[in-house]
């Protein structure tokens, strides 16, 4: 039998018809799609999670640089602030956005690290989920079903807008992946597939418009610091969820008002680097530095 959906309000009807979690669904679709083993395809999904560990461990361990030389450093920075206990935002928070600029500093460093849903936002997957899991004293296999949940929320943005920076600003990356993280989240903690929903489009509404101007049209500064902001952004949108806070526009409705924000910017704030930060007199002394004068 065909397992199809191709929006939120579908997934859910499906969730509630057969009465399971979106991981459920997701995983099915799979393989059914792929006419794979359920087994081959969770450990593809445990594969993904390996790498996403791996570079959270590299990144707050090793002295790294990005080959620009930008970026690098600031990870195990913000490690050793947050444990020494004397955090404004709490050391859990602060943890998360660690590992989650961990990420995005080996992937500046050309290091193996998992696009989820790209190189450019791939911190706040992992740094939201996996923490968020230690915390609460989760399995692997709690993270694997909760990479599948995210999977499905990503899949249905895909699918209805986009999470590429080039087409609809960092909104669509970093909202993307914060709204697929802060659903995973909720379904890993027992919510129910609306409440992941609800923290999908809460986390996409609080960075809508948001633009992408990489300085030197470097995925590095500010994606950096923006998948720290990014995976915050999960973390509070998985709490109002998790508390019986809904989001007034349905998730369908909210992701296709970030396509329509994200066609409504210019294209010099739209990953082209050549507007916003990227075009401050200190962005073009970068990219100067970096490229000459181009």
């Amino acid at each position: 039998m065909s397992i199809s959906f191709t929006s939120g309000s579908e997934l859910l009807s499906m969730c509630s018809k057969s009465n399971v979690k979106i991981f459920e669904i997701m995983l099915a679709r799979e393989v059914y799609l792929s006419q794979k083993s359920k087994d081959s395809i969770i450990s593809e999904m445990q594969e993904n999670l390996s790498v996403m560990k791996r570079a959270i461990e590299r990144g707050l361990t090793e002295d790294i640089r990005s080959v620009s030389g930008l970026t690098g450093g600031d990870a195990k920075k913000l490690r050793y602030y947050h444990e020494k206990g004397q955090t404004v935002a709490g050391q859990e928070l602060n943890k998360a956005v660690a590992a989650a600029m961990a990420v995005l500093e080996v992937n500046g460093a050309m290091g193996q690290i998992v696009a989820a849903p790209t190189a450019g936002s791939s911190g706040i997957l992992p740094g939201a989920i996996i923490t968020t899991a230690e915390r609460f004293g989760k399995t692997d296999e709690d993270v694997i079903n909760a990479l599948f949940t995210a999977s499905a929320v990503g899949y249905l943005i895909t699918n209805n807008a986009t999470v590429a920076g080039a087409e609809g600003g960092c909104q669509a990356e970093t909202g993307a992946a914060a709204a697929m993280a802060a659903s995973a989240i909720v379904e890993m903690l027992g919510g129910t597939p609306a409440q992941a929903l609800d923290a999908a489009a809460i986390s996409i509404k609080n960075i809508l418009g948001l633009v992408c101007d990489p300085i030197a049209g470097l995925v590095e500064a500010p994606c950096i610091k923006r998948n720290a902001i990014g995976t915050t952004n999960a973390l509070i949108s998985a709490d109002l969820a998790l508390a019986g806070i809904t989001s007034i526009i349905p998730f369908d409705e909210v992701v296709e008002a970030m396509l329509k924000v994200g066609k409504s910017l210019p294209c010099e704030l739209r990953e082209t680097g050549t507007g916003g930060l990227a075009e401050t007199p200190t962005g073009r002394q970068i990219r100067e530095r970096i490229f000459g004068d181009i």
